[in-house]
């Protein structure tokens, strides 16, 4: 039954607009979970989604992507990073797009936020009980890339994204109890991680972080490994993935509204066109 099944989110950035597809096709068939973890864009996704805000996410990541305050270079060299984060995280939830806070607290649903321990490069787990009122400080520290956005310094601890350490965490929803998952990816089948072109500026940019350089190294292990288990998880019937079905158009920090929308619409179908194995999953 459905109160034995988790939702897990991998991140990706602006790929993150598949996972919002399929997540208003959830929300549109009220089909809800009890537990949902995410990471970075997945994570932020998942907010709006169990606010039960119909469209708020395509309006936040789609009509927003071509706004210089969301995404650009003048973020850039003004802040040094290159999503507007006070924007997103402050002035679109509170001015632009509210959010609804009290829909989202009421909500039975747990949501656990995955985010990067700087010091000791291991993932650190959020779960509401953890940051109550504090949900937008841990989907920034989430979402919050290395290279392009600040470290965010939280109940002391120094945090970055989340997908650095544990980018699908189905691991960690089988440890919080749900056996079985429904995964939602943002990158096609068959899809490996390389070894980061950037590995030489890792030193020079974190020095005094010896765990997050570690991690950071290998990021593309770690992902690779995680899809391989995640892969044998299906097989054996302890996890249903959800992923592009069509190659992808669009990039981490993709600002074309025309692609946006169309890999939107893509989450959206494949969505539609799963529900029937979705159902019988979480039916089994």
């Amino acid at each position: 039954m459905i109160d034995q099944v988790g939702l897990v989110l991998e991140g990706g950035g602006m790929r993150g607009v598949y996972t919002a597809g399929i997540l208003e096709y959830f929300l549109e068939q009220d089909l809800f979970f009890p537990y949902v973890i995410g990471v970075s864009a997945g994570a932020c996704n998942a907010a709006s989604y169990l606010s039960k805000q119909k469209g708020r996410n395509k309006i936040v990541t789609i009509e927003y992507a071509s706004d210089p305050r969301y995404i650009s270079w003048k973020n850039y060299f003004k802040n040094r990073q290159f999503f507007g984060m006070d924007f997103i995280f402050d002035e679109i939830p509170n001015k632009h797009v509210p959010y609804h806070y009290d829909e989202f607290y009421n909500s039975p649903s747990e949501f656990v936020v995955g985010t990067t321990d700087c010091l000791t490069g291991e993932p650190v787990y959020f779960k509401k009980q953890d940051y109550e009122k504090d949900l937008l400080t841990v989907l920034r520290a989430s979402s919050s890339l290395p290279f392009i956005a600040p470290e965010i310094r939280y109940k002391d601890k120094i945090l970055l994204d989340g997908g650095i350490s544990d980018p699908i965490p189905i691991k960690k929803a089988q440890k919080d109890g749900f056996k079985k998952n429904i995964v939602i990816l943002t990158r096609n089948e068959g899809y490996l991680k390389k070894p980061s072109k950037l590995q030489f500026l890792v030193g020079r940019k974190y020095p005094e972080y010896k765990g997050l350089q570690q991690s950071l190294r290998k990021r593309y292990q770690t992902y690779n490994e995680t899809v391989a288990y995640l892969e044998d998880e299906e097989k054996s019937g302890n996890a249903l993935i959800i992923r592009p079905t069509e190659p992808l158009q669009v990039g981490r920090m993709e600002r074309n509204p025309k692609r946006l929308d169309d890999l939107y619409n893509q989450g959206y179908e494949d969505a539609k066109n799963s529900i029937s194995s979705i159902l019988n999953y979480i039916n089994a």
